[in-house]
């Protein structure tokens, strides 16, 4: 009988439940078995019993902290396969390992209290949680974070996968906790520690997807997947089928419910056939979610569905257009993805700032139509970076823009970064300007590893730099443990020259932020953008209070006319070597400059 002092929480529909101390409930959907057993260390095995479209169940006199397997039958004198479960909450070492009862109610939360943060006071901080000693080595970063004005740290994703090195991105087991960056129960020491420091803790999950090592889903479950329709990792997931919804609607809810994030970054949903599920999924999670909690739904959408961000399904996309045509402004890079914002890149720049997506139907360098209108979306709906883990960690050889671009345009882009309506991001180590690498890691082994290997490298063939075999064996490889190792941040650096001086810039312009841009930002609307010349624009904002916050950028090498400043206040100038960004209606080279009018009296014009 079910334990009733047990606090009501969520529970997923797949895994193993503790129904009290001593004994745990199993359900697993293997719609494709013959016949499943459940095999609990020091209880033997148990035949599981099929109920109703291919799920089996037991009961076993087991707890937490019980280490089990799934046994998977083909037939009646199949042997059978061991399976760990998929739904699977810890695993005793890595995905191999037997999956673990966890008891979600042991963790004794501090900081009850805690409903988030409104979305506008958004300043993003994307990490590795591996490259910082793991989840206790994040926590020793909070006090630093919270101090520099960064109010939500995004962990990379912590489902297990394969070995202990990983970006994340070859998850297999979505329940379950990367075993080497610590337990369950330390997740949820360090976002309770996180909320004590008022930020709020973002997972970035990875429903497109499952890596090429430990997956055993098509051996049980072959409904699981689509042969008709593949995708860059293999092929697609079925989300037509109802108990595959199920399975990662779930598993947001739990990261959500039971760990308290306070949102998700959803990764490539472009790769998920079915955009029904995406809205389905926000739909279920705001139905369950406490009304009163601040909780966000973050995309990546290479699809720039504008309409995804309407109707409170989303709170946000990662901008990759505004990135986008920054690198190439900052870099003068045109190939790849970068040829799509080569031709008009002001113009295109222009655009974005005015109206949120670059791309709103416009065909591609691949021929397709991309995107859908965006200038009715507020300013939050968008995420901007100039920096994070793919722009720069996949690169071949994965420098940070502090090596690639001019140090003064860099910092000139990092005031309209920090200080636009727009939701900023920082990638770990930008805010000193590191020059520390984040390169591509795993820990494959044998033909595996080799592949992973050998087509990294091909990736880059058609780059003009890597286009001879010896140019290429350069690329790290990326099961090295070298590799890993060279991508860790050099916190130790931060406030050493010339470092200090990023970090110090960086910190008065969360100050600035925090203070003049953020108790204006609900309800701020575009007043337009307009190019001053090449590399050089100004756009204009709507404040809630009536004002309006006017940003000139120039990451030209000349100096380009500006007139009409206004008569409102500077919140901030950068000028090469000296303080100042406009100097007798001209904004210098590589500057930029951020006013606060009290009154629309003026027009910046060119």
């Amino acid at each position: 009988m079910k334990d009733e002092t047990r606090q009501a929480i969520f529970t997923p529909t797949y895994g193993a439940h503790l129904l009290d101390t001593e004994r745990t409930h199993f359900v697993f959907w293997a719609p494709s078995a013959h016949a499943v057993h459940v095999e609990v260390e020091g209880h033997g095995s148990q035949p599981m019993q099929p109920t109703t479209e291919g799920h089996y169940e037991a009961e076993v006199a087991c707890g937490h902290g019980a280490r089990y397997r799934y046994r998977v039958f083909a037939s009646d004198d199949d042997e059978g396969t061991l399976v760990p479960d998929p739904a699977s909450r810890a695993q005793e070492g890595d995905i191999d390992g037997p999956s673990l009862v966890i008891d979600p109610q042991r963790y004794q939360w501090r900081h009850t209290a805690w409903k988030g943060r409104p979305w506008h006071e958004t300043v993003l901080y994307e990490l590795h949680v591996g490259t910082l000693g793991g989840l206790a080595g994040v926590r020793e970063k909070l006090p630093y974070l919270a101090e520099l004005g960064i109010t939500a740290i995004e962990l990379m994703p912590v489902s297990e996968f394969p070995g202990g090195r990983n970006w994340g991105y070859d998850g297999v087991l979505p329940y379950a906790v990367e075993a080497s960056y610590g337990s369950p129960d330390d997740m949820k020491a360090l976002i309770d520690e996180a909320h004590a420091h008022g930020l709020m803790v973002f997972l970035d999950v990875v429903y497109n997807h499952f890596g090429p090592d430990g997956n055993y889903l098509a051996t049980y479950a072959d409904a699981f997947f689509r042969e008709d329709l593949q995708t860059p990792w293999g092929p697609s997931i079925d989300f037509r089928e109802p108990h595959v919804r199920r399975y990662f609607i779930d598993n947001a809810l739990m990261w959500l419910q039971e760990y308290r994030f306070d949102g998700l970054r959803f990764d490539a949903v472009h790769a998920i056939s079915e955009r029904d599920f995406l809205v389905e999924m926000a739909q279920e999670i705001r139905r369950h979610v406490d009304p009163q909690r601040h909780v966000h739904l973050v995309l990546e959408n290479e699809g720039n569905n504008a309409s995804l961000l309407d109707a409170d399904h989303y709170t946000a996309q990662w901008s990759d257009d505004w990135h986008n045509v920054m690198h190439v402004l900052l870099t003068g890079e045109h190939e790849g993805y970068y040829s799509d914002f080569v031709e008009d890149a002001t113009a295109k720049l222009v655009r974005c700032l005015s109206e949120g997506f670059i791309y709103q139907g416009e065909r591609s360098r691949h021929g397709h139509t991309r995107g859908e209108p965006s200038a009715h979306l507020p300013t939050s709906a968008f995420v901007i970076f100039l920096q994070n883990h793919d722009q720069t960690g996949n690169r071949a050889l994965g420098e940070r823009l502090s090596v690639l671009a001019d140090p003064d345009a860099l910092v000139a882009a990092s005031v309209l970064l920090l200080l636009s309506p727009m939701v900023p991001l920082l990638f770990m180590g930008e805010e000193w300007g590191s020059t520390r690498p984040f390169l591509f890691f795993t820990e494959h082994h044998d033909e595996l590893a080799d592949a992973v290997r050998e087509g990294r490298r091909a990736e880059f063939a058609d780059f003009s730099v890597f286009r001879d075999e010896a140019t290429r064996s350069r690329i790290p490889d990326p099961n090295a443990p070298q590799t890993f190792e060279d991508s860790v941040p050099d916190y130790q650096l931060r406030e050493t020259p010339p470092h200090d001086d990023w970090l110090d810039r960086t910190r008065t312009l969360l100050r600035l932020r925090h203070h003049d841009i953020v108790p204006r930002l609900p309800g701020t609307r575009s007043l337009g953008a307009q190019a001053l010349g090449d590399k050089a624009v100004v756009a204009r904002w709507r404040m809630n209070d009536g004002s309006r916050l006017t940003i000139a950028l120039n990451l030209s090498g000349s100096e380009v006319p500006v007139q009409g400043i206004g008569n409102g206040r500077c919140l901030f100038e950068s000028r090469p070597g000296v303080a100042g960004g406009v100097t007798e209606g001209r904004l210098v080279s590589h500057g930029a400059a951020a006013w606060l009018d009290s009154e629309d009296t003026n027009e910046v014009t060119a």
